[in-house]
Order: structure tokens, then C-alpha cells, then sequence
């Protein structure tokens, strides 16, 4: 799955087209290297986004193409 379309499901960002503009800004990173919003998103991966001085990071733990508000933070774990 791309990457700024895994932030919106997973609704770690809110809008698709916001996820896609962090994504140039070089805020988001996969596994350590800066990530273009085209990226794809495999289970086990680790995300990075950086909100100023703060980074939090999450590990990807499933992809689904639709889920429920309730159920999307079974889609990653908060690891910082």
C-alpha cells in the first residue's frame, strides 16, 4: 500500500493530500530513509514522523484497505 494512503487509513494523518505534502517536506521516513508518498508500506516497517523537535515512531503491524475509526490502531503499535 502507499505510503500517504497508509497514514489516512491508519488515520496516523488525517487527509491523504496532507499525508502527501509531510511526505515532500521530508517529515516521514520508512526504516530510517526519508520516504516520497509513492512508498510502499510492508508489514514490520518502521515509520518516522517528525512534528519539530518531537519523532514519533510506529511499526506497522497490518494493511487493510478500509477499516473502522476503532479499528485502526490495530494497525500499528506506538514504539517513541
Amino acid at each position: 500500500m502507499r505510503l500517504d494512503k497508509y497514514l489516512k487509513v491508519s488515520r496516523l494523518i488525517k487527509r491523504r493530500t496532507v499525508a502527501k505534502e509531510a511526505c515532500d517536506k521530508g517529515i516521514i521516513s520508512i526504516n530510517g530513509k526519508v520516504a516520497k508518498s509513492s512508498s510502499q508500506v510492508n508489514e514490520g516497517d518502521v515509520i518516522e514522523i517528525k512534528f519539530g523537535e518531537k519523532v514519533n515512531k510506529y511499526k506497522v503491524l497490518e494493511i487493510k484497505e478500509h477499516v473502522l475509526k476503532n479499528e485502526a490502531k490495530q494497525m500499528y503499535e506506538v514504539l517513541e
